[in-house]
């Protein structure tokens, strides 16, 4: 008997509110999906480099992630748990007046929450899987990793780990949903609709003050950032940060003391329609949820700005690495008494790496130390140098380290340490690998250091593989947060305005206006919040990329396009499901 009605109100509540069940199976498929960075090709190929340790790194930092990722879920659930509880509170009291006993009651409850977090685990778990290899093929297109690495793999542990993570989270709403009932008094339960939602009517002089006040505080706000930077983290930094969340709070708070006055001074707009229902059902929303909206403006704000830059910091990255490496080898060898010759590519022959077969270039020469203490280059090597790399590369090399070009060697200098760069001919990773053979003791020197253009390219390839994951990880937690929360509270709005909507209908309002009038609140309760987002992403993005910009281009049209895309596929996903929603639940009560 149990199971067959938790079936059925599961079935029922997930036709009324199915972005309950969307936003638990999303869930479920984002915490696979990171979880499982085992699978991605991208990190395959990372892990076969004998030097690279940023797999572990990453591993370890997204399980970290994935703690605070669990405790908003967590209460992302919670929420949305607590509103079906919520909207089925008249529901739970007929039971009750039926004769079923508390206990029952949310035995019944607790049925229906594991027949759902079944269903959930088992989409979220099949879509997760589906999307991890998505997500892998499209990040070894992004790295340009050999196809070679890529192959069709789920990973148990993940599974384990997702499962165990959101089996602990039910528990947590089964124990919720137990304790609600036992301290809701059935009269509460059955008059639970009839708790209608106050118009409060604002002062407009007050109003309009705060939502000045409001932009005045973003304006300084904004000011701040773009002449201090985003570097800068002091006082003032906080500062910053709570006068763009104050001012975000004041524009939203005064909005929704003067929109409806504002609106009704255009009689033309205010009377056409629905129009006037439209803006009136609209403020008395904002009137309580204004501080909920700051929230979710805040937390677009992160979503897009996390995104964007974790996209946009790829191209950087990779001209990081061309700079910081022009040769494919560099290395240096200090001999155990100053003065001393090394002949470098005789050295390394001896030891299997021979730079006239294995190298298309190289050359070698002594950097000196004069009685300053400062490097200095003979004038013939730099012009070596610079006829095999170009003028630019040798001209950085003499800037970066500080070098003083000598035209002749003289007594007064002497060889403090021998350099040997090159770049290899044929098959990079087989020359990689003999170099790496050939430099892996050599005793025979007072000391040595070197660097290859290949390890360092993987490290920081590393580093754009854990900026985008993490950033693509939190983006889209804080987006789905966000629009989750919007969606609930539009389907609670519609849940609401049913009897006003049955008076319309009474009163000959036809069901498409109806449904249009529905479809305008739903807009404006998703795209109010996003618009402030977007001018403050602009700002902190305009912010951002002259910090980026110091150490390479950055790469705008890719971390446009991307942000683009997940703020239309998820947010954009959420305000259709909303719509969709708020009019079955309508067409139910009408």
């Amino acid at each position: 008997m149990f199971s067959k009605l938790a079936v059925k109100n599961v079935g029922r509540s997930f036709r009324d509110y199915g972005v309950y069940f969307l936003t638990v199976a999303f869930g479920v498929c984002l915490f696979y999906v990171f979880n499982a960075l085992e699978t991605q090709s991208v990190i395959r190929y990372l892990a076969q480099h004998p030097r690279s340790n940023i797999v572990e790194a990453i591993q370890q930092l997204i399980g970290v992630l994935s703690v605070f990722v669990w405790v908003v879920l967590a209460f992302l659930i919670l929420y949305a748990s607590g509103f079906l509880v919520r909207r089925r509170a008249r529901e739970l009291g007929t039971y009750l007046m039926l004769g079923m006993e508390r206990r029952q009651v949310a035995l019944l409850l607790l049925a229906e929450t594991a027949v759902t977090a079944l269903l959930a685990l088992a989409v979220g778990l099949g879509l997760g899987v589906v999307l991890s290899q998505a997500l892998s093929l499209f990040t070894a297109g992004l790295f340009a990793v050999p196809m070679t690495f890529f192959a069709f793999s789920v990973s148990l542990p993940a599974l384990g780990k997702t499962a165990a993570a959101f089996a602990a989270i039910f528990l947590l709403v089964m124990v919720y949903h137990a304790f609600a009932l036992s301290r809701r008094k059935l009269i509460d339960l059955l008059r639970a609709r009839r708790v209608n939602q106050e118009l409060k009517v604002r002062s407009l002089g007050v109003s309009v003050v705060l939502f000045l006040l409001g932009c005045a505080l973003l304006a300084v706000a904004y000011a701040m950032l773009l002449t201090r930077g985003l570097l800068r983290v002091d006082t003032l930094f906080w500062v910053m940060l709570g006068l763009g969340s104050l001012g975000t709070l004041l524009f939203f708070r005064g909005l929704s003391g003067f929109l409806l006055r504002l609106c009704q001074s255009s009689k033309t707009l205010y009377y056409k329609n629905l129009n006037m229902f439209i803006l009136r059902q609209f403020n008395a929303a904002i009137n309580t949820t204004y501080r909920s909206m700051t929230v979710i403006c805040l937390m677009l704000l992160l979503a897009i700005g996390i995104t964007a830059t974790s996209v946009g910091l790829n191209n950087t990255v990779t001209q990081m690495a061309d700079r910081t490496v022009p040769q494919d080898v560099e290395l240096s060898v200090w001999p155990e008494e100053e003065g001393g010759i090394i002949d470098l590519p005789a050295l390394l022959a001896e030891r299997g790496f021979n730079p006239d077969q294995q190298c298309s270039r190289w050359i070698t020469f002594p950097m000196y130390r004069d009685e300053n203490g400062r490097p200095c280059m003979l004038q013939a090597d730099y012009d070596a140098y610079g006829a095999a790399w170009g003028e630019e590369k040798a001209g950085a090399f003499v800037t970066d380290w500080g070098v003083r070009l000598v035209p002749q060697e003289t007594e007064g200098l002497s060889a403090s340490r021998w350099y040997f760069l090159a770049d290899y001919a044929g098959a990079a990773q087989e020359a990689e690998d003999a170099f790496l053979e050939a430099v892996n003791d050599l005793t025979d020197t007072g000391g040595y250091s070197y660097t290859t253009r290949l390890s360092t390219w993987m490290d920081l390839m590393g580093t754009k593989v854990l900026v985008l994951f993490i950033g693509l990880y939190l983006g889209v937690v804080f987006l789905v947060a966000s629009a989750a929360v919007l969606a609930l509270q539009q389907l609670s709005q519609a849940a609401d305005s049913a009897q006003r909507y049955r008076v319309l209908s009474q009163l000959g309002v036809s069901q498409r206006m109806r449904g249009r009038s529905v479809d305008i609140q739903v807009f404006l309760a998703f795209f109010l919040p996003l618009a402030l987002a977007l001018v403050h992403a602009v700002v902190g993005m305009t912010a951002a990329n002259a910090v980026i910009a110091e150490v390479g281009k950055v790469d705008a049209a890719a971390s446009s396009a991307v942000t683009a895309l997940l703020l239309v596929a998820v947010y954009g996903g959420y305000f259709l499901a909303t719509c969709w929603g708020s009019r079955r639940i309508l067409r139910s009560q009408i």
